[in-house]
């Protein structure tokens, strides 16, 4: 214990720490008086602080260099050479400012910062954990992010959207809460499901922490904050706040649905019933060769005799992949029949074998609830067998009976091959009337079914199309964006652990923190979300300013006022310049606008300087951390990428909607993740509309120090590594991007090498040659091809920093 004592007493002493700097009321600082600063108080700021440190700035970067850097800044994408020699030509004095304008108001400014958002809130597409499968609707966030940039939504209600959007108009916005990682395999173990749960809920509190309030709130889970004052009870105090929110999807607005389309679907697809009702056969039970198609995942058809029956059993021998089988939706018609006569909400009644307990997702309810997909979708609890029982109000006439294992067409494992369906007027006398006996036979190699061909196998996937077709245009809009159900109440737990729960704990804020509040226990779930947004936003909260200030500075200039972007508590950094910082904050606060904090930085002459080094300053402050000098940095993956194809003029700039893939599909029980051999056009969009898979990195720009969205990444590494060499050097893409820059360069330029050289330094680079580098170009152009020059300057460091 003696040893321990040099350890725990200085962190008692800083967790007791009233006065730490970022805590205290956030009060605007007086603008130093100094002499030749212009009018950006920014300026004011960094100048004084320069003369105590005895630094004399830069002069101003060329309008070449300050044009490249605020363009990758801005919007992440490089100036046309057009764009280029309009702005150096300009002798207007407010050309500059008119530039920073211009490039705030681009749908493109979104889609950079949106990426530093997201990195921030540790988004991504898949659930993680071992399974990580894809979540095909999460891009709504993404969107919503981009959007909200581009509309420059106050900072305040930024917040509160994604904390509460569901209550404020902006269902989508509550991604950030489900963001993170999500163990999707369940257990009928209390003790593991309790955990889970647990987990689940501390990645809620733990990022609504770090990127609103700069706090590591989640190191009180098990104890007392050891730096920060930050309570046990108080951990528990947001828990209850969340203790609604569930992962996964909920509707977000109606069906986006076109009259004359869905007119036209509808009719398309009665006349494919009808024409498979004239060629599809009656099951036979009976037959031992096949004389029907084979079982389908997305949908499969019964059709037998008419018959009278007021019980249907669904039987499943076995399944494809020898696991428990699953089906999403059975279906009942009458001979001829429209109307599905099988929904629980016509008062049948669905009892099964057994119910697989681990996951919501697959409960028995679904079975006939009118939902189709494996989200809604029922799972024996046995291995390879199982069955389900319909019991309707009174005896009906039947014709026709289908179902399905998914038929959103995701997933093939756990599909029912060997079965019988069979109808009965008691429950204990049973007729079969279809089985898989006359069925043919489906793949035995994986999960695949066998090709069916024939105009009835044409038939019936033109009507699963359509069918499918129409389920889109007719359902709601979906996100992944949480879904939200009564709380239970909650308990401080023992040391963290959910099997030793000790007193029950109300919803409440940090009590140290601006004016603190503590709603009743049984609080509506969505007034808890709503009091912690407002607590977070209010204006004497110091610390969701400063944060995002902070963060603003850090994303401009590469490094933070505070070196911490996302903790500012005790154990974080101190701010090397916090009166200008203070200031920023009280800016963000009192006018709201992201946009114009980002124009105040943009217009100060410390952003606009050179790049250059000094002897004498990189002796005093070598990081340029007092912005004697603009810090040159690498660009990050996602800009890297989006220059090559802008460069290679196939840059898809379609804003939002669903993403493109860059791994092979599957649908694997456990997602495997294989990179595209050859990713096509269809990929060519800027890299934030990846479908960005969690704990997967891109095989090419992954090594350019992408984060993973297992944790949150408010600070990515810059590291030079032989990889990223070698991926721009030797891989498909980069040398595909290469001879397409050389192909657009040709037409643009002409078969004269030495305007293709000019052409292709002012696209990569937005400059011309100096001499003896045009002479060497020529000469490459010459003795190889204008393909090898572009692939060398693509691969130089001049295009891969910004100075």
């Amino acid at each position: 214990m003696d040893m321990l004592l040099p350890w725990i007493l200085p962190c008692l002493a800083l967790a007791a720490e009233p006065g730490h700097w970022s805590f205290q009321p956030l009060q605007r600082p007086a603008i130093p008086a100094i002499e030749q600063v212009g009018t950006n108080p920014v300026d004011a700021f960094i100048q004084a602080k320069l003369k105590e440190k005895g630094l004399r700035p830069n002069p101003p970067a060329s309008r070449a260099v300050l044009l490249r850097r605020l363009y990758f800044d801005l919007i992440g994408l490089p100036p046309s050479p057009q764009e280029v020699a309009q702005f150096i030509q300009d002798p207007s004095p407010m050309a500059y400012e008119k530039l920073v304008d211009s490039l705030l108001a681009s749908p493109r400014h979104g889609e950079r910062w949106g990426r530093h958002w997201l990195d921030v809130v540790r988004f991504a597409e898949s659930n993680g954990y071992e399974m990580n499968q894809h979540r095909p609707n999460a891009w709504h966030y993404r969107d919503w992010v981009i959007r909200s940039f581009n509309n420059d939504i106050p900072y305040g209600q930024f917040i509160k959207e994604q904390l509460a959007g569901d209550q404020l108009g902006s269902p989508a916005a509550t991604g950030f809460l489900v963001a993170g990682s999500w163990d999707q395999v369940k257990s009928p173990d209390p003790v593991l499901t309790a955990n889970q749960r647990a987990d689940e809920l501390h990645d809620m509190i733990s990022v609504t922490g770090s990127a609103f309030l700069g706090l590591t709130v989640g190191c009180a889970r098990c104890h007392h904050h050891k730096f920060d004052p930050v309570k046990q009870p108080e951990y528990y105090g947001w828990k209850a706040v969340f203790e609604g929110v569930r992962h996964g999807e909920s509707a977000i607005g109606p069906a986006a649905s076109s009259t004359e389309r869905l007119q036209a679907l509808q009719q398309e697809l009665a006349k494919a019933e009808e024409e498979l009702a004239r060629l599809e056969p009656l099951a036979n039970p009976k037959a031992n060769a096949p004389e029907r198609l084979a079982v389908d995942p997305k949908g499969n058809r019964e059709r037998i005799p008419p018959a009278r029956a007021r019980f249907l059993l669904f039987r499943v021998n076995a399944t494809n992949t020898g696991t428990e089988p699953c089906l999403d939706e059975i279906e009942v018609f009458a001979p001829g029949g429209k109307e599905n006569l099988a929904l629980a909400t016509k008062g049948v009644k669905a009892s099964s074998s057994s119910n697989y307990q681990g996951s919501p997702l697959h409960k028995l309810e679904h079975i006939n609830d009118g939902q189709f997909g494996n989200g809604r979708s029922w799972i024996s609890a046995e291995a390879g067998k199982g069955w389900i029982s319909l019991e309707f109000p009174k005896e009906i006439d039947i014709g026709l009976i289908t179902w399905a294992r998914d038929r959103e067409g995701r997933y093939l494992d756990r599909l029912p091959v060997d079965y019988s369906i069979s109808l009965g007027l008691a429950p204990d006398h049973w007729n079969i009337v279809a089985s898989s006996s006359d069925r043919a036979p489906i793949n035995k190699k994986g999960m695949t079914p066998v090709k069916q061909e024939g105009a009835l196998a044409q038939l019936e996937k033109r009507k699963q199309e359509l069918s499918k077709e129409l389920l889109l245009l007719t359902s709601p809009l979906r996100a992944y964006a949480g879904n939200f159900e009564n709380p239970p109440p909650t308990w401080r737990f023992h040391r963290g652990d959910p099997m030793q729960p000790k007193e029950q704990v109300s919803p409440a804020s940090l009590r140290w923190l601006a004016k603190p509040f503590e709603l009743v226990a049984n609080a509506p779930e969505g007034a808890r979300r709503i009091a912690l947004a407002n607590w977070i936003t209010a204006q004497d909260n110091p610390l969701p300013w400063r944060v995002m200030a902070n963060r603003l500075w850090h994303y401009h200039f590469g490094a933070g006022l505070v070196d911490t972007p996302s903790d500012l508590g005790v154990n974080g950094a101190r701010p090397i310049n916090q009166p200008l910082l203070d200031w920023l904050a009280c800016e963000l606060r009192d006018s709201g606008s992201i946009k114009a904090l980002h124009r105040l930085i943009c217009l100060s002459a410390a952003y606009q300087r050179a790049g250059t080094m000094e002897e004498n300053n990189s002796r005093l402050d070598a990081g340029a951390r007092y912005l004697w000098r603009f810090p040159p940095r690498r660009l990050e993956a996602e800009p890297i990428r989006d220059t090559l194809l802008a460069l290679a003029g196939v840059l898809d700039q379609r804003l939002g909607g669903v993403g493109f893939d860059l791994f092979e599909p599957n649908t694997n029980y456990v997602k495997v993740y294989n990179p595209l051999a050859d990713p096509g056009p269809e990929t060519y969009r800027r890299m934030v509309y990846q479908s960005k898979p969690r704990m997967q990195l891109d095989s090419i720009f992954g090594a350019f120090d992408c984060p993973d969205a297992g944790q949150t990444a408010p600070r990515r590494t810059s590291s030079t590594t032989p990889v990223q060499a070698l991926s721009l050097w030797n891989s498909p893409f980069a040398n595909r991007m290469a001879e397409r820059l050389a192909q657009r360069i040709r037409e643009e330029a002409g078969p004269d090498p030495r305007k293709q050289v000019l052409l292709a330094f002012s696209l990569a680079y937005s400059r011309l040659p100096e001499a003896d580098v045009e002479a060497a170009s020529l000469a490459l152009v010459e003795h190889f091809s204008l393909d090898s020059l572009c692939r060398a300057l693509i691969n130089a460091n001049e295009f891969l920093f910004i100075e």
